[in-house]
């Protein structure tokens, strides 16, 4: 909703204006509905806003509340209003037309710095506590709004951006070599694993689920939130489950939707956004609101290259999905003529840092250009649902069979083959001795494991020690966390470096577009849910992702919901686009080749092994390759590096 800027003289001398000008102009590159600033000698606030939310109409921010001397400038939606307001007493006159920044001062009011475990939505604040002399801020538990800060003796400051920081005069612009290598060295989506830390050594962040107090000249930034769930969800039946299912995600897509402009989603011709977009439309019939639905498809003139159990273009079930659901604007868009190499810098720009989600920006961007065009306020996705709404992976079937035949449970084995022979059409023969096999230890041999190319220089790894930091954090060269899956799923979810790239896009995109990305899939409610179920209930019935496809009968499309011999791949015409550019992307690569400023952090050697392998022709397949990746990845960071230059 808001880009939020801030200054605090601990020292307690007077804050410059000239200074806090300089933090807001720097904000004037976005749209905004209303433009404040609050300041008492040695505090600033400010607020750069855009209106989102029906109360956020006329809201003043930031916001001053002389009965209990607090102040707050706020960049949030908050989801779980009707139970703050009954828990605080709120009056019901009030209820309607209160903003989720005075909701958030009042959280605090009763419950100080706990306020923040109480909150469900996407949020980032900061509150002026004038009696005690403290600042105090947070983060919402999976960082879907960032807030950076820099502090030294005397000074505190903080933004929802980078950029704002550096128009202070006393603030460097100097790299952050740790952040680099852990960047360079993670060969997953993940960036970085400190994340307090930035791409610049003066810059800070308050990491997902954290807050940060700023009194008696300490700052401290402590952790708030942790999804732990010691209760197992037990119900009767398999339609208790699906019954339960569909009421705490409707919840979560009903609470998404709130918005005086109007809504849009993201959808595939998956489950994910398909649940989402089912339940989205059908609450905004009751508003005589229609959904408007954006979808990417491939570029007029790709010639589909993947294998069969991949949907290059999903058109066809994404209609499917629109003409089953009704209440839908659905639109197409392939973006002609745009590619993800034309994009680099602009994305630089908006994301203020390197990236690795190379494939995914030109679509990204586009969509949000052109849902912009149509007034849209929110923006639905389901980004998450991998690991809440739809988890239960192939894999996870698998070793399901596996627990009951090893602990001799024959009749629901039997069963469970069943119904998956019929759904993939095969036989019991068949998948018995697989299943024998995968419950007897030792009974096959280990699978070699795939590493990716590690391209960071070893030198600059050495002296950074970035790989003992990462196995601090579960991870090594070839980003594995966990082997089992149970283990994995539970740890992701309190592991803050999984979310931080997708807060970072998805709050500067939405700045520059003035819409607001909203996943019900990442809902708190929804994700205790998910981890409290049975794990049988994500494989029974012969299926991957069970829950999700049984709770959606009747919600979506059989052919959308009950498919499980082909996937979407968004992006595999990445290197159909590159091809006009192609020539130039080979000529810049290998001049990154030959500089020596970019050798000291990147193993030149694997680049040019790299590049000699892609060879010179743009064949689409190259977009699975890792040498693709890394080549990708070193390029964004050569373009980042050169701009100190």
């Amino acid at each position: 909703m808001s880009a939020i800027t801030g200054i605090f003289h601990i020292n307690k001398e007077s804050v410059s204006h000239e200074h806090s000008k300089l933090m807001m102009n720097s904000l004037q590159q976005y749209p905004s509905d209303d433009i404040k600033t609050w300041n008492n000698k040695y505090i600033f606030l400010g607020c750069h806003a855009q209106w989102i939310t029906p109360e956020s109409l006329g809201e003043e921010l930031p916001y001053y509340d002389y009965e209990r001397q607090l102040a707050i400038t706020a960049d949030a939606i908050i989801d779980n209003r009707d139970d703050l307001f009954d828990r605080l007493q709120v009056d019901r006159g009030r209820r309607k037309v209160m903003p989720d920044s005075q909701l958030i001062l009042l959280a605090y009011y009763k419950w100080g710095e706990a306020t923040p475990i109480h909150l469900h939505g996407d949020f980032a604040f900061m509150i002026w506590d004038e009696r005690n002399q403290k600042l105090f801020g947070a983060r919402d538990f999976s960082g879907s709004r960032t807030l950076y800060f820099y502090r030294n003796e005397t000074r505190f400051a903080f933004s929802t951006t980078i950029e704002p920081l550096f128009t202070l005069p006393y603030l460097d612009k100097v790299l952050n070599e740790e952040w680099l290598a852990e960047f360079l060295a993670i060969p997953t989506m993940v960036e970085a694993v400190d994340m307090s830390s930035t791409v610049y050594k003066s810059v800070h962040q308050v990491p997902p689920s954290h807050t940060i107090t700023v009194v008696d000249g300490r700052v401290s930034v402590s952790r708030y939130n942790a999804i732990d769930v010691n209760e197992e969800i037990k119900l009767k039946s398999n339609a208790e489950y699906e019954e339960a299912f569909r009421h705490v995600f409707q919840n979560a897509v009903t609470a998404r939707t709130r918005t005086h402009g109007e809504v849009g989603s993201h959808l595939s011709g998956g489950l994910d956004s398909g649940s989402v977009v089912s339940f989205a439309a059908t609450n905004l019939r009751k508003e005589n609101k229609r959904l408007h639905t954006y979808s990417y498809i491939p570029e007029d003139t790709y010639t589909d290259w993947t294998p069969h159990y991949y949907e290059a273009d999903e058109r066809p079930y994404i209609k499917e999905t629109v003409r089953h659901i009704g209440n839908i604007s659905d639109n197409y868009l392939s973006f002609n003529g745009r590619s993800s190499l034309s994009e680099v810098d602009d994305f630089l720009d908006i994301m203020e840092m390197p990236y690795k989600f190379f494939e995914n920006t030109f679509w990204l961007k586009g969509i949000n250009e052109a849902a912009q065009q149509k007034d849209i306020k929110i923006m639905l996705n389901g980004a998450r649902g991998n690991h809440s709404v739809s988890w239960g992976s192939m894999t996870l079937t698998y070793n399901y069979y596996a627990e009951l035949f090893k602990k001799l449970k024959w009749v629901r084995l039997f069963n469970e083959l069943d119904s998956y022979c019929n759904n993939f059409n095969t036989g019991k023969s068949v998948m018995f001795p697989f299943v024998a096999k995968r419950a007897i230890p030792n009974a096959f041999a280990k699978k070699e494991q795939h590493n990716f190319p590690v391209f960071i220089n070893r030198d600059f790894a050495q002296n950074t020690n970035v790989y003992a930091k990462l196995r601090e954090n579960n991870l090594d060269e070839n980003g594995i966390v966990f082997k089992n899956l149970t283990k994995y799923r539970r740890n992701y979810y309190n592991q803050a470096h999984v979310w931080n790239k997708s807060g970072v896009a998805s709050t500067n995109l939405s700045l520059r577009y003035s819409l607001w990305d909203r996943d019900p899939t990442n809902d708190l409610n929804v994700i205790r849910f998910c981890l409290a179920i049975p794990e049988e209930q994500y494989v029974t019935g012969g299926m991957e992702r069970s829950i999700i496809r049984r709770a959606m009968k009747d919600y979506l499309p059989d052919k959308v919901r009950l498919n499980q011999s082909s996937r979407g791949i968004q992006g595999a015409d990445v290197v159909h686009r590159m091809t006009s550019d192609w020539s130039g992307f080979l000529n810049e690569l290998h001049e990154l080749a030959e500089d020596e400023n970019i050798s000291e952090f990147i193993n030149i050697n694997v680049i040019k092994e790299c590049l000699s392998k892609l060879g010179n022709d743009p064949k689409p397949e190259l977009l699975f390759t890792d040498e693709f990746k890394v080549l990708t990845r070193s390029l964004i960071v050569y373009r980042f590096i050169r701009r100190f230059s």
